[in-house]
């Protein structure tokens, strides 16, 4: 059996920079990947078979045109070879939450499939057939992402930090995000090659923004509440929604900080997760 994770994907920060003439927005973002996430294992099969089971499986349980099914037909016709396996998702993130959930899924199994079938690695073009966030996923580190998320760099040196995820139990749906989006285009944020501490990061991205924050609490207003009780933890540092919605994150000083507060901000119908954040996707 092989396994892969697919860790939480967080926007520190997301500006929406323009628009594409064929429709799609573009962006600049600072993406870190939580110490928390999904679970993807495969074993030989004859055939292609997804099971999904963990706490969020069941919003997915019957679901024919699973991501990670795609990734998988994607890779087998890119590569020639039949796709088989026995793939088991465990899904511990909550689905359509703004964390990449689907996303770290299919780049999870282009990264197990092309290990279990011995073909080469996918590359970025096949990934973004995929989704705009699955490029950033494939590669499974910190990154400076731009264009639709094709376009990746390296991000600046980063601190030790904490980092509290917090969902309300809403689903938002991306493209209703963007249609209710009003106002120009914000320009791309200017970052340093380093931060010396928390502290640092913080003043930096709090001259920065989700744009998509306003019209996400505007569709779901539970965000706003999630927000306000996250922002007004002890420790919190800055507190900011990630991606389209619904999952919003705190800053803390250290993953044991950020992991204490998690703990008392368990509400029912909430998810909440605390740690740190992961170097980079782990295979095993």
């Amino acid at each position: 059996m092989l396994h892969e994770a697919a860790p939480a994907k967080v926007n520190l920060f997301l500006h929406v920079t323009g628009k594409r003439e064929d429709g799609y927005h573009l962006l600049d973002s600072l993406v870190v990947f939580a110490g928390c996430g999904d679970e993807l294992t495969v074993t030989a099969s004859d055939t292609l078979t997804l099971q999904v089971c963990g706490p969020f499986g069941a919003t997915l349980a019957g679901e024919g045109d699973n991501l990670v099914l795609r990734a998988a037909l994607a890779l087998a016709a890119a590569t020639g070879v039949r796709a088989t396996g026995a793939l088991v998702l465990i899904k511990n993130l909550p689905v359509a939450s703004g964390i990449g959930g689907g996303s770290a899924d299919a780049a999870a199994a282009l990264r197990l499939l092309a290990r279990h079938w011995g073909v080469p690695a996918a590359d970025d073009v096949l990934a973004l057939g995929l989704g705009a966030d699955v490029p950033v996923c494939l590669a499974g580190q910190a990154a400076r992402m731009q264009g639709v998320g094709e376009r990746l760099g390296p991000a600046p040196a980063l601190p030790d930090f904490g980092l509290v995820l917090v969902n309300p139990g809403v689903a938002v749906a991306t493209p209703a995000v963007f249609r209710a989006r009003h106002g120009g285009f914000r320009l791309q944020a200017d970052l340093p090659d380093a931060w010396p501490d928390a502290a640092a990061l913080v003043a930096t991205l709090a001259a920065c923004a989700n744009d998509l924050e306003a019209p996400a609490i505007a569709l779901a207003p539970v965000i706003g509440e999630v927000l306000e009780t996250i922002r007004t933890t002890p420790g919190a540092l800055l507190a900011r929604m990630s991606g389209s919605g619904a999952t919003c994150f705190a800053l803390f000083a250290t993953a044991k900080e950020a992991e204490g507060a998690a703990e008392k901000l368990d509400r029912p119908g909430w998810w909440s997760w605390g740690g740190g954040v992961a170097a980079r996707a782990i295979a095993t």
